[in-house]
């Protein structure tokens, strides 16, 4: 019977591309990843206008240049984050070493909770500053409206990545417990000790055996 650990077996298995694909968890790390890019490229295509009293372009954002660059900045490594992850998914069932596959679900956990709050945050910061923008003439209200309501529907994905890194946590725990660990070589006894109880008359003598007393047995020379 395998032992299994933090959503798959110990003892290994292949990729399944359609079945990976299928899990809950892959698809809201796709949505994540889509929602992120929607984040920092609109803000980094549309997030920016010239107003007529300044010479450079302000953020659309109550002219906040902070919070553009915030979101930008949260949305940039949200998208490597999520290529990342997927990547350890796959991976993830192909790892035999109970150890290892914690580091992964462990760190997918914090980060899945501290982007669940920076992006929180970041819709936060965007509507406070979009509700205080009074100089909206020229300013692209789809693209700040997308980056508001992607911005939210980040903070709803990666809050159930986390629930479900969290749930692959606990399982792994209760799978694994506190007394695992991985078998390791036993380098003191290499082969299995000799049967105490073997019948003696098994044992047969080799048949290289010098017989020197029996008649046609080798004898040395004399000189």
């Amino acid at each position: 019977m395998e032992t299994s650990a933090f959503g798959a077996s110990l003892a290994g298995g292949s990729f399944d591309f359609m079945s990976f694909i299928k899990q809950p968890q892959t698809i809201l790390r796709l949505l994540s990843w889509l929602f992120s890019i929607v984040v920092f490229a609109t803000i980094t295509a549309e997030g920016y206008v010239n107003t007529p009293d300044a010479q450079q372009a302000k953020c659309i954002f109550n002219e906040n240049d902070s919070a553009c660059s915030y979101g930008s900045a949260i949305g940039i490594l949200a998208f490597m984050a999520c290529v990342a992850f997927i990547i350890l998914d796959a991976y993830l069932p192909q790892l035999s070493n109970a150890k290892e596959r914690k580091y992964i679900v462990v760190s997918d956990l914090v980060f899945s909770g501290a982007w669940t709050f920076l992006w929180f945050v970041c819709f936060c910061l965007l509507a406070n500053q979009w509700s205080h923008t009074t100089k909206q003439t020229g300013v692209p209200k789809d693209a700040a409206g997308a980056i508001l309501a992607f911005s939210f529907f980040s903070v709803v994905t990666w809050a159930l990545l986390t629930v479900f890194a969290y749930k692959r946590y606990s399982q792994g725990v209760g799978e694994v417990g506190l007394g695992y660990t991985d078998p390791a070589y036993d380098q003191t006894t290499p082969y299995p000790a000799y049967p105490s109880n073997a019948p003696t008359g098994s044992y047969q003598q080799s048949p290289f055996t010098n017989n020197t007393t029996g008649e046609g047995g080798y004898q040395p020379p004399s000189y």
